[in-house]
């Protein structure tokens, strides 16, 4: 569904005359009239002008100018920023990036134009005017792209906090469905990444059922990847596409998508096999679980757990395809051999389990010190599901510091990463930082998401909205 959509609010406006007439729509067509009564109608930026918009909430898409008067060959420079910090960003500060969407660029107005730029993910929108004279705006628009379908499940609880927090997840994972795929982020990774569906279609599925963005993305990846390959390039990726379609059947009934997957299925599960020896013991090349524990041994725990739960979920799968399940079921014995190392990482072992349904006083212990220190957006779902085993009550007020903490910093969707350690000393993303604060944007992030490259809309952190349904009444 495309929306379109006036600023909620004008955060400045340098050089602009009549700023406030850009709340007001105006006809959907350049208008050719001069009369004073139309001058009072519309905005006025003159060369070396600014003008920031702020359109409420994490948009999908881009923005609509619509200019009654500019001269010929007039130059704006756009720039899109998921906080207010991004939007005055140059290339390069702070990992400020054009990486999969061109985020920051520089465009030609003209008279009479009815013009479109950008297809990112944003909430604000930063314009200088360069060059030419001035320009006459009868309004600036977004064009937002989201995904609308039949609600199966809302939150009615009474509790305003976990509505907040369901509402930020749901806009989440429906501007990362806003295609024909489900994209992992809509300013960066617009890509299927598999491993990362997982909690999108736990959200998804949760709200909305059956939905044929699931069904394309796991089939893309498996197109894409012809065994020997690893979805993605991990190994890990292609255990989570197993748990994925199990899971997808399991929540929407999907057996005959998953039929025409059953080849694929049974090739990858024989591959897997050739890569755990008979102590149960990995021998795959990479040992990706999520970013907090990359490059550590924890990673290698976490990825010998994943293991163990898709072959649990391809022995469902094959059982339910009316299959012989004896090959997942011969590697799950080996897995079930291995012998663990201790981990304090709470995403390892919420990943155990989730693959075993056990846990113990000591790794509940592990998982509620510190509260919400040590989740991860990705793994969030499983640590809290975990910790729910035990206590719910306690898991939902670890849940409420960890998203509440995104939401007190101006959060309207959900992040690529985030560290309750980050709230102190930090200003809120509709805000340039004051002396002595932290941009909690440009100063924050780790890996591949530094700075102002780090993605405020990343739909595997809505896996929530199924703990919500399942947790909390």
């Amino acid at each position: 569904m495309k929306q379109l959509l006036l600023p909620k609010k004008i955060v400045s406006a340098n050089g602009v005359e009549n700023v406030r007439a850009l709340y007001k729509k105006q006809p959907l067509t350049p208008v050719l009239r001069w009369d004073e009564g139309w001058e009072s109608q519309i905005a006025r930026a003159n060369v070396g002008a600014t003008l920031l918009l702020d359109f409420g909430k994490e948009m999908h898409g881009g923005i609509r100018m619509l200019l009654s008067r500019a001269k010929n060959g007039t130059k704006a420079r756009i720039r899109f920023g998921e906080s207010v910090g991004e939007t005055y960003a140059e290339l390069g500060e702070k990992n400020a990036t054009n990486d999969h969407s061109p985020r920051d660029i520089t465009v030609e107005l003209s008279a009479f134009s009815d013009l479109t730029f950008g297809q990112t993910g944003f909430r604000f929108v930063k314009i200088d005017f360069l060059s030419g004279g001035e320009c006459c705006l009868q309004n600036v628009f977004c064009e937002n792209q989201i995904f609308a379908g039949k609600m199966q499940y809302r939150y009615q609880g009474t509790d305003k906090e976990i509505a907040q927090i369901f509402n930020a997840a749901k806009r989440t994972v429906d501007l990362c469905a806003s295609t024909p795929f489900v994209w992992d982020g809509v300013k960066r990774d617009r890509l299927v990444w598999v491993g990362d569906l997982h909690p999108e279609m736990l959200a998804l599925t949760t709200l909305y059922g059956k939905i044929p963005q699931i069904e394309r993305s796991l089939t893309y990846i498996k197109n894409q990847t012809p065994l020997p390959a690893w979805m993605n390039g991990y190994p890990a990726y292609s255990l989570w596409w197993i748990i994925v379609l199990a899971d997808y059947v399991r929540e929407t009934g999907a057996l005959t998508y998953a039929q025409g997957q059953k080849e694929y299925l049974l090739a990858l599960v024989s591959f897997l096999g050739e890569h755990v020896s008979q102590t149960g013991e990995l021998s795959f090349p990479d040992y990706f679980l999520d970013w907090p524990t990359c490059g550590t041994p924890d990673a290698k725990e976490g990825v010998q757990a994943l293991a163990l739960w898709a072959m649990q979920k391809a022995e469902y799968l094959l059982s339910a395809l009316n299959e012989n399940p004896q090959s997942a079921t011969e590697i799950k014995r080996r897995l079930q051999a291995y012998v663990r190392k201790p981990t304090d990482k709470k995403q390892v072992i919420a990943i155990r389990y989730m693959a075993t349904g056990n846990l113990t006083e000591g790794e509940y212990q592990t998982l509620i010190k510190g509260g919400a220190k040590g989740l991860s957006t990705f793994t969030a779902y499983y640590i809290l599901k975990a910790i729910a085993s035990k206590n719910p009550q306690t898991a939902t007020q670890i849940m409420k510091e960890y998203y509440g903490g995104m939401l007190s910093l101006g959060a309207t969707t959900f992040w690529e990463d985030f560290n309750v350690e980050w709230l102190s000393g930090s200003a809120p993303i509709t805000r340039l930082p004051k002396t002595g604060e932290r941009d909690i944007h440009g100063d924050h992030g780790a890996f591949c998401y530094q700075g102002f490259r780090h993605s405020l809309c990343h739909g595997w952190s809505a896996g929530v909205i199924k703990f919500i349904k399942e947790y909390c009444f």
